[in-house]
């Protein structure tokens, strides 16, 4: 049995013991109404330093649906699967959130490589929604999934290309550049490299590592030959990222960094040792400021205030409140009337439902009027490829051991 703190909320090495309970507590109550969901991300592995707020996000809109009227006429439930950031753990924890947990669409997965082989493998052959949150990977947009496939968060297509631009902005016309061998990595790596010759700059070392390893030298030693000062990083925060940074600053060889927002870690940061970033940049999504991200904020720092900020938080909870809202919209939790619900909740059309205002939707809903939600993160209306039709990104910087915010690209 697990412990709760005062607070609510449950420790971070108990994540997977909490969607174990749900899932007990739901098979030992048959429910004939109500609602399940399936959170799939990184519990464990490279992003795990990530999770908590993003798990966090997604109960807080379990804990809006149910103190609002619930969902079918029951209650919202909320059953986690782990991928450890890799296809084969992915597919085996959506196989058992699909057929034995019965979930009625997923929230992820988080990491792109296992999201394409979840969805590939297990949720479209089994007509079930995913909403990722935070897979970036351009692979994505190309998937044949028969539009069970969707994602709050843009491209990677979008964000390499933005860093790029933000790279020569600073006047920087030379880097080396490094990337994890998968589909986030390679999608980066991409569109950072085309957008950056385009616009005259000069990748004088460039090769995609393996993930995991205790040692970099010779890569790093080999990328350092081109004699660019600057490396760009696609890795993943407590994977390759810290041990590329600690040996590099050994050797003398770089010196500065750039990369995604995989480089706003905090482990990572008591790793390395945030002072000896200084100098780095990095692009990171951006939320709105507005109603709809006012109203999630003022949420979730009374639910769980130190996961205020953090990243991917505003993607996952606006995934969640979608989901929702599709399954209310539908009526049903078949998977095909929950696909295509999910659309009509997020067209651009119909009266504005902003985070939180479940009991409202339900009001809307039940009375046969059209809705669109507004999120935390932007308008939330996908495209014809489940793409956010919008998206924006921050341009940070660390100096003197601290983040600031020095660009904006939409």
């Amino acid at each position: 049995m697990s412990t709760v703190s005062k607070s609510g909320k449950l420790p971070i090495g108990r994540i997977l013991m909490a969607g174990t309970a749900v899932t007990v507590l739901a098979m030992g109550h048959a429910q004939a109404q109500g609602a399940k969901i399936g959170f799939l991300g990184g519990l464990t592995g490279p992003i795990a330093g990530a999770l908590p707020p993003i798990v966090d996000a997604t109960r807080l809109v379990v804990r809006q649906v149910n103190a609002q009227g619930g969902i079918l006429g029951g209650k919202l439930t909320m059953v986690t699967g782990d991928t450890k950031c890799s296809p084969q753990s992915s597919v085996a924890s959506a196989n058992k959130l699909i057929n034995v947990d019965r979930v009625a669409g997923i929230i992820g997965a988080l990491c792109s490589s296992a999201t394409i082989a979840a969805a590939n493998s297990v949720a479209v052959p089994k007509g079930i929604v995913m909403i990722s949150p935070a897979s970036t990977s351009p692979a994505i947009t190309g998937l044949k999934d028969k539009d069970f496939v969707f994602r709050t968060a843009a491209s990677d297509s979008f964000q390499g290309k933005v860093l790029a631009r933000a790279v020569i902005r600073q006047g920087i016309k030379k880097v080396a550049m490094t990337f994890v061998n998968n589909d986030y990595g390679k999608g980066l790596a991409d569109n950072f490299r085309a957008e950056y010759k385009k616009l005259g700059g000069t990748v004088a070392g460039d090769q995609a590592h393996e993930d995991k390893k205790s040692s970099y030298r010779g890569e790093i030693a080999a990328l350092a030959k081109g004699g660019a000062k600057h490396l760009v990083m696609f890795a993943y925060p407590q994977g390759s990222a810290p041990v590329i940074i600690r040996q590099s600053l050994e050797a003398g060889l770089f010196k500065r960094f750039i990369g995604s927002e995989a480089m706003y870690d905090e482990k990572m940061y008591k790793t390395v040792g945030i002072k000896n970033l200084n100098g780095t940049i990095y692009t990171r999504p951006a939320s709105p400021k507005g109603r709809a991200n006012a109203l999630y904020t003022s949420a979730m720092k009374k639910a769980f205030p130190k996961s205020v900020g953090k990243l991917f938080t505003t993607h996952t909870y606006d995934a969640a409140f979608l989901l929702a809202l599709a399954i209310e919209k539908a009526g049903s939790t078949n998977g095909t009337k929950v696909r295509d619900a999910l659309r009509a909740v997020a067209d651009g059309k119909g009266a504005k439902i902003y985070p939180g205002q479940w009991k409202r939707a339900k009001a809307l809903i039940k009375a046969g009027k059209a809705i669109d939600y507004v999120g935390a993160a932007g308008s939330s209306d996908f495209d014809k490829n489940g793409d956010p039709t919008e998206a924006a990104y921050h341009l940070w910087r660390i100096s003197r051991g601290k983040h600031q915010v020095i660009g904006t690209f939409k």
